[in-house]
């Protein structure tokens, strides 16, 4: 079986902007990761048939290591430190950190423990491995035609909103945020392409590394979850973990990669640590859990309360989108605030087959847990409910947050 993962930069930016600054401020970290597939319900046969396979996919991605070109295209990154490259140089995954297995109650099991400056990387291309193979079994002529059809419909619809822009509007801004839920690598590949030739002034880039590479695109991305995470089991007070997170993304990246995530115990956790410094210092925000709409007038408030042009800041929405809604939201937001939108499993995996909705999550950071209290029902991560417990009562976070 030929590698799926056939490049280390077949990954999401986020994972080198991430992993650079854990390098740099804290690299002896021990992590651990586990895999949770959120609606096991609807996958059409047990992920489980697929242990063989995924198995011999991560003895492959365990081969791999950044070829010279691909190095050099890091280094043209203006964010990226040349001392980090020369680690990616010597860089390779290594498959002892790696465990994929069936569980007591027989479901795939994927378990990630090491070096942070390790682990972290595995978690874009695991998740591209399983969703390939799980949908390489349940292919069809059929399938391919069906998602064509729909993204030649995805086409037109971006074109006719690109033509109704008014001048006078902020720009309308759609990037590729769907390696991780990906149908294949070939697909993404294809979506890519025709969005950016369809509507390059809409089309702002992708999140995929090696896709902005070849087609010569922006790579999009800043943090997820798990570096925010990290701080919680790291030398500060846990009340402080967001705002010792924040501090060091600005110490590491001085102005560059400006949009910060918010909700890894809830927006309203969040906005109490944003305050006049990080507001001024961070470019925007991104939504990733909870009602959009609600979060994004929080967000108004909260900038106007600290006398902020709301204007000159970014919202980022990259929650379960499709065109038609993140049309919506920029309507709805654009003369208050500069809005774009990272769409993912609707643009490279909208094949009219159920989607995997697939997470491999950090639950442990120096032995110690750590957790994500999320805005949405069911997003809410952690393999420890008593540490869940007193996260909710440090942040004043009720139940029904869940």
């Amino acid at each position: 079986m030929a590698p799926i993962i056939q490049s280390l930069l077949d990954t999401d930016l986020y994972k080198f902007t991430m992993l650079q600054v854990v390098l740099h401020k804290f690299p002896q970290t021990h992590s651990l990761y586990h895999f949770r597939c959120r609606n096991l319900e609807d996958t059409v046969y047990p992920l489980t048939d697929i242990l063989d396979d995924l198995n011999h996919q991560l003895d492959l991605l365990c081969q791999l290591k950044f070829k010279e070109d691909e190095l050099q295209y890091l280094r043209s990154l203006r964010f990226i430190k040349s001392d980090f490259v020369d680690y990616l140089e010597l860089f390779q995954l290594k498959r002892r950190f790696i465990k994929a297995t069936i569980d007591s109650e027989g479901r795939l099991d994927i378990t990630v423990e090491g070096p942070m400056v390790q682990a972290m990387m595995f978690e874009i291309f695991v998740l591209a491995i399983v969703n390939e193979l799980y949908f390489s079994r349940i292919r069809t002529p059929e399938v391919l035609i069906e998602g064509e059809r729909r993204l030649q419909a995805k086409m037109q619809l971006l074109k006719q909103y690109d033509a109704s822009q008014d001048s006078n509007d902020p720009p309308f801004l759609v990037s590729d945020f769907g390696t991780r839920r990906r149908y294949s690598f070939e697909w993404q590949k294809h979506v890519v392409e025709e969005f950016n030739k369809a509507a390059p002034q809409v089309f702002r880039g992708t999140s995929n590394v090696l896709l902005a590479k070849e087609l010569g695109i922006t790579p999009i991305g800043t943090m997820a979850h798990e570096f925010l995470q990290a701080f919680q089991a790291l030398d500060v007070r846990l009340r402080d973990f967001q705002k010792a997170a924040l501090e060091t993304w600005v110490q590491e990246y001085r102005g560059d990669l400006g949009i910060a995530l918010t909700d890894v115990v809830g927006m309203d956790a969040f906005l109490r640590d944003f305050d006049l410094y990080f507001a001024k210092l961070f470019d925007g925000l991104r939504h990733d859990s909870g009602d959009p709409y609600e979060w994004g007038d929080k967000a108004y408030a909260h900038y106007k309360k600290l006398k902020i042009d709301s204007k000159t800041k970014m919202l980022t929405f990259s929650d379960g989108l499709n065109l038609e809604k993140a049309w919506k939201l920029h309507q709805y937001f654009k003369d208050r605030f500069q809005v774009s939108f990272g769409i993912g499993t609707n643009l490279t995996n909208d094949m009219g087959q159920t989607p995997l909705n697939i997470v491999l999550k950090l639950v442990e950071c120096n032995r110690q847990s750590v957790a994500k209290i999320s805005d949405s029902p069911g997003k809410t991560m952690t393999d420890n409910d008593t540490f869940l417990a007193y996260l909710r009562q440090v942040f004043d976070i009720s139940e029904v947050a869940e």
